[in-house]
């Protein structure tokens, strides 16, 4: 591999766009077979990725060769759902110039995009549990990483983000804004919000994080914006206390098995049973001896099991908690085996988004159409988090008062933990800078 190419990638400070921002540099240095795209964007309301693939497919091909050759893979695969037509049609008039690379379409369900599942879909390979995708041999990044990976070739760092403003706002868009900007300003370059208590999702409607706080501020992994009442069901459910769960469960939860009938963790033959989980919370017994609170591990919290049972339970914060209080206690994750098959209804109870989008009451939002548009109103202002992405927080290495210019170094990972530099997204001079945050303020 040449090592100038990984180093070009981690002096750009790539990280992941969307998820948890693992950094790119740590996940291309490997040897793997496949080179997969993940363009699927399958939380509704996002419209980022399917835009990219669209407009820039001449640039997303020819850096995904040059990634596949590299790395020395043998083949590259660009997924999206079938129903993303224009990027369907650039994206496939730009393979047939290369070798080994195909336009891969799967439906429109979800969690089609959860990394585990989108492996599946796209070469037929069920990664272990508790594994990643190099375990079978591929390398996922999604669509965006993958721009910024061709810009960072061209020695340009990452210091813009793609955004999707949708829900209860005027005018629906995508934007590319520099990091930092905050999320009012982008509501209000939107149209505003249609509602007088806007509370805002982070993210996709189900894996996104509810966010109160309107000034809070872009980071590299920001993906959507989604604006809705403080009162809407969604909200409430995102909401609610895991203890408040878990007293109603104890009266409601009929075992009927349907969240872990939906598991997309289980429906590729891992052994999470999110219905033994709910049982082992309320009684301290499931009646059976193979079941434990480590299968909790095995969630990908894609909250779809909450979506499957007929009273709305929430499996998913369940695992959550005890996620986080086994890790509290040393213990890891003791599941790894290597499933033979998948469930052999999994073809039959895919989930379909349209059904989802219906019981999530953001239908109304579903078919919203959030153009690519160009951000007009002058940015004054960008308030940069120490923690943009995966791994540990950045430290300044500039002081208040100084001036910089968009693509300066403005802060640094520590010497030898795993993280991304962060640089400067527009010119201005340091306002402050501490171990929380970097603001430089335009003139």
């Amino acid at each position: 591999m040449d090592e100038t190419f990984i180093n070009k990638i981690k002096s750009a400070a790539v990280v992941g766009a969307g998820g948890a921002g693992f950094p790119t540099s740590f996940k291309l240095n490997a040897k793997p077979e496949y080179i997969i795209v993940n363009g699927v964007e399958c939380e509704p309301l996002i419209q980022v990725d399917q835009q990219l693939a669209a407009l820039y497919a001449p640039a997303l091909i020819k850096t995904l060769d040059i990634i596949k050759s590299n790395l020395n893979a043998k083949y590259a695969v660009f997924a999206i759902k079938e129903k993303y037509h224009k990027a369907f049609e650039s994206l496939n008039k730009e393979v047939s110039k290369y070798q080994n690379i195909t336009v891969k379409t799967l439906p429109n369900a979800y969690p089609m995009g959860d990394e585990q599942t989108l492996v599946y879909e796209t070469i037929a390979r069920i990664v272990p549990e508790g594994g990643i995708p190099l375990n079978v041999g591929a390398v996922v990044v999604n669509t965006e990483t993958l721009l910024n990976i061709g810009n960072a070739l061209d020695d340009k760092p990452v210091t813009e983000k793609y955004i999707t403003v949708n829900g209860d706002v005027k005018n629906p868009k995508t934007f590319k804004v520099p990091i930092g900007i905050s999320f009012r300003e982008l509501i209000e370059e939107a149209g505003g919000a249609t509602v007088s208590d806007p509370v805002l999702i982070d993210g996709g409607p189900l894996m996104g994080k509810v966010q109160r706080n309107l000034d809070a501020s872009v980071i590299k992994t920001s993906k959507a914006i989604i604006v809705l009442s403080a009162n809407h069901p969604l909200i409430i459910a995102k909401e609610r206390p895991i203890s408040s769960m878990l007293k109603i469960a104890k009266t409601a939860c009929c075992h009927c098995m349907l969240c872990t009938e939906v598991c997309p963790r289980m429906m590729l033959g891992h052994k999470l049973r999110p219905d033994k989980l709910m049982r082992l919370a309320s009684y301290n017994s499931t009646c059976e001896k193979d079941a434990a609170a480590t299968e909790a591990f095995l969630c990908c919290e894609c909250r779809l099991c909450e979506y499957g049972c007929i009273m709305q339970l929430q499996p998913w914060k369940l695992h959550q908690e005890l996620k986080k209080r086994l890790s509290q206690a040393g213990i890891k994750n003791p599941h790894h085996n290597v499933p033979e098959k998948v469930n052999q209804f999994r073809e039959f109870r895919r989930y379909p988004t349209e059904k989802l989008v219906r019981q999530l009451g953001i239908a109304k939002y579903y078919h919203n159409d959030a153009p690519l548009s160009e951000y007009k109103k002058e940015i004054s202002k960008v308030v940069l988090s120490m923690r943009q992405s995966f791994g540990a927080p950045c430290e300044p290495i500039i002081a208040a008062g100084e001036k910089v210019k968009i693509g300066d170094k403005i802060a640094a990972v520590p010497n030898g933990a795993l993280g991304a530099d962060i640089y400067a997204s527009i010119d201005g001079t340091i306002s402050k800078a501490d171990k929380n945050v970097i603001i430089i303020e335009r003139g």
